[in-house]
């Protein structure tokens, strides 16, 4: 899969996240509050999507890790440091969606890719 297409994967679930985020507490869906949201988690994101896309080329599954980690890393460090809430229980749901969401949809791509590979000719995917 191009990088540009991995990049913008990370991106569209990390915006996902934050609606998901703010629906479930009754907030407001508007792009400025889904922004306001998830802006320390797209700097995150699109930092560790470059790094490990881009920079280091890593295999889908040390990618998927390395994107989670300086996602979450940063997003909470910029949403501290701005005002935002990092009660215990944010911390421990937003770590969890979002290694769901940036690591699982590698390994899904990564099992299909395989899948294909077993029945035909296809783009070679990188192993773990």
């Amino acid at each position: 899969m191009r990088t540009p297409v991995r990049i913008a994967i990370d991106v569209v679930l990390v915006l996902v996240f934050a609606v998901v985020g703010r629906a479930s507490h009754g907030e407001d869906l508007s792009l400025v509050g889904i922004l306001q949201t998830g802006w320390p988690f797209l700097v995150g994101c699109l930092i560790g999507s470059v790094l490990g896309c881009l920079v280091l080329r890593l295999g889908w599954l040390r990618e998927g890790l390395l994107v989670w980690a300086i996602t979450v890393v940063v997003g909470m460090l910029l949403r501290g440091i701005t005002g935002g809430g990092l009660a215990v229980g944010f911390l421990i749901v937003a770590t969890l969606v979002l290694a769901l969401f940036l690591v699982g949809w590698r390994m899904v791509a990564w099992r299909m890719a395989v899948t294909r590979s077993a029945s035909g000719p296809s783009d070679p995917v990188p192993t773990p």
